[in-house]
């Protein structure tokens, strides 16, 4: 995930190890859903379902009668999983894309604390790294944590403010965090601006077209227009 080491681990998954990571992207639904790993290219690569909208939970790829994994069934899924770099980190601990890498498999699989400690770890060796800030921020958002998130998205496109995707989870965070649609809509409008070949660009213009309807509701204000 960091920009300045593109190394990957040089150890092999193991066919119980790659059989774990299909079951997560199953019980997550392929991750789909609304906000943006700050990695990914293009913004191609969402994350979990968005927190206001559908909870934390795994229903998206999953047939009738199969019940979701409790978390400490998923976080036992990603720890194996991650095991193999995991073990690498015991020599290389300072690794910022091995530890990214780690925080990345967590963040995928719902287990945002252990997510963020890793991606924490990385941004101590490389603070500048805006995707991994943003992976920390949208970590933390899904946990409810939402001043905490926009503290951090905000230091991340300090950093980098034409980065998409921390652009478009800003928007994200200011209104279903803190009902701020106009503040919203700038940071959909900046991300158009900065980048008018944005893969999700549609997507975007919707949002500002939806947000606009709700511009002067206040807190708590009850509304027939429809949201997100």
């Amino acid at each position: 995930m960091a920009k300045t080491d593109k190394r990957t681990p040089t150890q092999t998954w193991t066919s119980t190890q790659a059989y774990i990571m299909a079951v997560i992207c199953l019980l997550l639904g392929c991750a789909v859903g609304y906000l943006l790993r700050g990695s990914a290219p293009g913004g191609t690569a969402p994350a979990a379902a968005e927190q206001t909208q559908a909870p934390a939970g795994m229903g998206g790829g999953m047939g009738m009668g199969q019940r979701a994994p409790s978390p400490e069934q998923m976080k036992a899924m990603a720890d194996k999983q991650s095991e193999p770099l995991r073990e690498q980190l015991r020599s290389r601990p300072n690794d910022a894309a091995l530890l990214a890498q780690v925080g990345n498999m967590y963040y995928d699989a719902q287990v945002f604390t252990e997510a963020i400690d890793y991606y924490k770890h990385a941004l101590a060796v490389e603070p500048k790294n805006d995707n991994v800030r943003t992976d920390m921020a949208t970590a933390m958002f899904y946990l409810g944590h939402v001043d905490d998130a926009l503290t951090e998205i905000n230091r991340a496109l300090k950093d980098a403010p034409k980065n998409s995707n921390a652009l478009f989870n800003r928007g994200i965070f200011k209104w279903q965090g803190k009902m701020d649609a106009k503040g919203a809509i700038a940071d959909w409008e900046q991300l158009l601006k900065e980048n008018p070949n944005y893969e999700k660009a549609d997507e975007v213009k919707q949002r500002i077209a939806q947000a606009k309807l709700h511009q002067n509701i206040k807190p708590g204000q009850k509304t027939n227009k429809p949201a997100m």
